[in-house]
């Protein structure tokens, strides 16, 4: 029995021996193994008095992979008599910009947000806290009813309603590491490249829970095989599902939050319990969320004292957060355009955003008459009831 496997046997029985994956780490290196010792060293980081050995076994290893290389250029034996006169050039190794997805991600953990920056949308933090935060806070509790805490969710609604805020801010209430994946970090050009770039992300969010993945266009990665005119993504669509839920695998205090505009371009197989099992509707703002968002895109903009912001709230029923965003630019311009022609300045006034409101229109309304369509002929299953009821109450 090699070296190997004995420290494998010791990870094992104790995954929690840090020492042991960094030893384990360091003789995978040792054997070119070098992705089998990046994993082993991402788990032995979570003790960071190792930071400084993990550190100086990959320098020492690139070094020496650098310098077995140039050898190699420089032994290479070269016929005069067919040789042609030619310009020696020196070879080195240049790391390029992509590395392995397991040290990539760790630059991706945005800064700590919760509910309390989330205005409005009190309705949408209870399902939220009730179906994913409690699991994770209270684990000896739903352990005792075999709850498991983590799991999927997918956040669906119009675009430009904060799917991805509320995403970063739920990882922020459990208090969890924040991997956010995008369809880049995934697509590789050469054949099995995505299905192991997507597994490396999966394997990273294991070696540190708590966590959060969040893939933002789920469509895009799960996108519906009995849609798609292509088998190029069959095989990604298929290792997400394999990941998500398999014999090997295990999504506890492993939460993965999807967020789509188009829930309906969704696989089916992810949509079933298991997988996303939790369906979330993200609706527009209401008025309270939007009042938060007029004051917090009028900061520091200077704008008339005393402005009515609950009227512009009323005024600005299902309006996006980006909706209303762009009224305040189109009000703004509108300023501008006049100050330039008079010069005159002035600030923004009510009547500005006022006629920036008759000028603009809801962008919602379109997602919202989509998918009446598949509320009436597909919600067999009731995927879509809370849309539903959102509709009846607010149309």
């Amino acid at each position: 029995m090699n070296k190997i496997n004995l420290l494998q046997m010791m990870v094992e029985k104790d995954k929690e021996n840090f020492e042991g994956w960094y030893l384990l780490g360091e003789e995978y290196v040792k054997n070119d193994m070098l992705k089998e010792g990046l994993y082993a060293f991402s788990i032995a980081l979570n003790d960071e008095g190792l930071n400084g050995l993990v550190e100086k076994a990959l320098k020492d290893y690139f070094k020496l992979s650098k310098e077995n290389f140039e050898v190699e250029i420089e032994e290479e034996i070269i016929d005069e008599e067919e040789a042609k006169p030619m310009k020696l050039q020196k070879y080195e190794v240049i790391q390029g910009n992509r590395q392995d997805s397991i040290i990539q991600l760790e630059d991706k953990r945005p800064t700590r947000v919760t509910f309390n920056d989330v205005g409005g949308l009190e309705e949408l933090k209870k399902t939220i806290d009730l179906k994913i935060i409690k699991p994770f806070v209270n684990p000896s509790l739903f352990s005792k009813f075999k709850k498991k805490a983590g799991g999927g969710i997918l956040l669906y609604g119009p675009p430009g309603c904060g799917k991805t805020y509320i995403a970063k801010a739920t990882s922020g209430e459990i208090n969890a590491n924040f991997y956010s994946v995008h369809i880049t970090d995934i697509l590789d050009p050469y054949f099995g490249g995505s299905e192991r770039n997507l597994h490396q992300i999966f394997e990273t969010a294991r070696a540190n829970k708590p966590s959060v993945m969040f893939f933002d266009e789920i469509d895009t990665i799960g996108y519906s095989r009995s849609k798609s005119n292509s088998d190029l993504m069959r095989p990604l669509v298929d290792s997400m599902l394999t990941e998500m839920e398999s014999v090997n695998t295990s999504t506890d205090k492993l939460l993965i939050i999807g967020a789509t505009n188009m829930p309906w371009d969704v696989d089916s197989a992810l949509k079933r319990p298991g997988r996303f099992d939790k369906l979330v509707f993200v609706p527009p703002p209401d008025k309270e969320a939007r009042k938060v968002i007029f004051q917090l895109k009028l900061l520091g903009k200077p704008v008339e004292e005393n402005l009515d912001i609950s009227l512009l709230a009323d005024k600005t029923h299902l309006y996006s957060g980006a909706d209303i965003e762009n009224v305040i630019e189109v009000a703004t311009e509108h300023v501008l355009n006049e100050i330039m022609e008079s010069n005159q300045e002035r600030s923004i006034k009510m009547d500005d955003l006022l006629l920036a409101i008759k000028q603009t229109n809801p962008s919602t309304l379109e997602w919202i008459n989509t998918i009446k369509n598949y509320i009436k002929y597909a919600n067999q299953s009731g995927l879509y009831s809370d849309v539903a009821m959102y509709i009846k109450e607010n149309l």
